[in-house]
């Protein structure tokens, strides 16, 4: 049975917040890591095209992310613990280049990947830090909303 939708890109997150964090702490091309993550146990089902756009996004627009994230921080950015920050900078790509995926879905999934990857208290962490930066960025939700 296939994967629905949601599931395939809740599968691609999880693979790509693994991406990102291994990018963060080893560097790399985005290519070579998308490889390397097409032949991992666990990464079935999982919407291959969201994976690749979420990781060479990252990758590929860092210093934005970052620039983006870093006036909702009580810290820089490089001081973030590596899970955290990988999961805040793939949202935060989310939140800048995929309009198709409403503020309250990037956020509750980012809650989520803090939960299962991050510290003990990191899910409250990164919520604020995106319900802050979801102002910024999708104002025009947040005033439909």
């Amino acid at each position: 049975m296939a994967a629905s939708r949601t599931q395939a890109r809740r599968r691609a997150r999880r693979g790509a917040v693994q991406a990102i964090y291994q990018w963060q702490l080893g560097g790399g091309s985005s290519a070579d890591i998308r490889t390397e993550f097409r032949d991992r146990d666990g990464m079935e089902n999982v919407d291959w095209t969201f994976f690749d756009t979420l990781v060479d996004g990252v990758i590929g627009n860092a210093v934005d992310i970052d620039s983006a994230l870093s006036g909702h921080l009580d810290r820089e950015v490089a001081a973030l613990d590596p899970v955290e920050r990988a999961i805040l900078r793939l949202a935060t790509r989310e939140f800048m280049a995929h309009a198709d995926v409403p503020f309250r879905v990037v956020i509750n999934e980012a809650v989520e990947l803090a939960r299962t990857f991050g510290a003990e208290q990191s899910h409250r962490y990164v919520n604020g830090v995106l319900d802050a930066l979801a102002r910024d960025l999708r104002p025009h939700e947040l005033r439909a909303s």
